[in-house]
């Protein structure tokens, strides 16, 4: 498991799926993908359908890669339905709309997330927090989405989507595109419980591990006001912290480091997605502080101390991503305060070797595909 890798919405049932070529008023997308969770991401080809009244067509210009598509892909949480085409930072330029379309139009560079679709009835969504649809959201890729013939969704390693504009983001032109489509799901993912524990000038935010969502997490808060505190298991990480952004850098594995750390920090974005004990961090907590867990680790983490907890009163609390109206607020944030992930783009013949380095934990900080690098279609859909 690599540190940073945020919870993700959870892929569908496996369903059959239509692979015929006479789907009405269909295009045609090139993408990269997996046809099994042994064969590696392979060129293919995937159907998007024509824009419905509420729809907009985007053509993809670059798609974040996500530690999530990895494990997706690969099978390594539950057998995906193949093929299955990944990506859920997508960021591009409007072509088409349909009717009822009237916030977008061809040009506008827009971005698409975790997200593609909910219920859009239950609290939660009313609430605007469809990331939490208590009936289940419709991710972008690897979910079954009812409004649209129980079609499986394909992801942004592809040349063009098709999406509600319900599900649609703007993307400010102050952001350069391709550094700004991990924003979608690393930006949003540490800036939500940010904001959910209203961080602003003067408060002090520490940031548990340092890569794709700690450096998000080290910027965003800088952006916020903070005074910022990375821990981290490693010196080597102390210089790139520091560029970053952060004030203090601490060595985790030091009792006298964490000591000297006591009581000093309002609230914590623990990053790490491998087990580890939590029971030091909450020690630096101030009263009434919080540590917010970003990272799903894959198995049982050590017990958490509820004296530590009870004594300042702490609160220990999860976040996934964002809903769509807090999404845009994050595009918008970041635009004004210039702060997008540092990111290696990398082209489709890639992006294999990039899954393996993000395997390694080789990459500052975040891998983004340029989608202009992708083959041209086939006459027939793979999906």
């Amino acid at each position: 498991m690599t540190p940073g890798r945020p919870v993700p919405p959870p892929l569908a049932k496996p369903i059959t799926l239509d692979t015929s070529e006479s789907r009405t008023g269909s295009t045609l997308a090139a993408a990269y993908g997996a046809t099994s969770p042994d064969s590696g991401l392979v060129p293919l080809t995937v159907a998007r359908r024509a824009p419905k009244e509420d729809d907009v067509e985007i053509a993809i210009e670059f798609c974040g890669l996500c530690h999530s598509d990895v494990h997706a892909t690969r099978g390594e949480w539950r057998v995906p339905p193949y093929p299955l085409v990944p990506g859920h930072e997508i960021v591009g330029r409007v072509t088409r709309v349909g009717g009822a379309v009237q916030d977008f139009a061809p040009g506008d560079r827009v971005g698409v997330g975790c997200l593609v679709d909910s219920c859009r009835e239950c609290e939660s969504c009313l609430d605007g927090l469809e990331q939490y649809c208590e009936r289940g959201n419709i991710g972008t890729y690897g979910a079954v989405d009812p409004r649209n013939g129980d079609s499986v969704t394909q992801g942004g390693y592809s040349t063009s989507v098709v999406v509600d504009r319900r599900f649609v983001l703007r993307v400010p032109d102050a952001l350069d595109a391709a550094a700004a489509a991990p924003l979608l799901c690393a930006g949003i993912t540490t800036y939500s419980p940010l904001r959910y524990f209203d961080v602003e000038e003067g408060d002090s935010v520490g940031v548990v591990g340092l890569g794709g969502l700690g450096h998000m997490a080290v910027k965003i808060a800088k952006a916020m006001g903070a005074d910022v505190t990375v821990f981290t298991t490693s010196e080597s990480k102390f210089d790139a912290a520091r560029a970053l952004g952060a004030d203090h850098v601490v060595l985790s594995k030091d009792a006298d480091a964490m000591e000297v750390a006591n009581r000093s920090i309002d609230v914590i974005i623990d990053t790490v997605a491998a087990p580890h004990d939590l029971n030091p961090y909450f020690r630096t907590l101030r009263l009434d502080g919080a540590l917010f867990q970003l990272g799903l680790p894959a198995d049982d983490m050590p017990p958490v101390s509820p004296g530590l907890l009870i004594r300042r009163r702490l609160a220990y609390a999860g976040s996934l991503i964002g809903g769509i109206e807090e999404t845009q607020e994050m595009l918008d944030f970041c635009a004004e305060h210039g702060v997008v992930s540092d990111i290696e783009v990398v082209a489709a013949e890639q992006l294999n070797e990039a899954y393996d380095r993000m395997v390694a934990g080789d990459v500052k900080y975040r891998f983004v595909l340029d989608t202009a690098t992708l083959q041209e279609p086939s006459e027939r859909a793979d999906a």
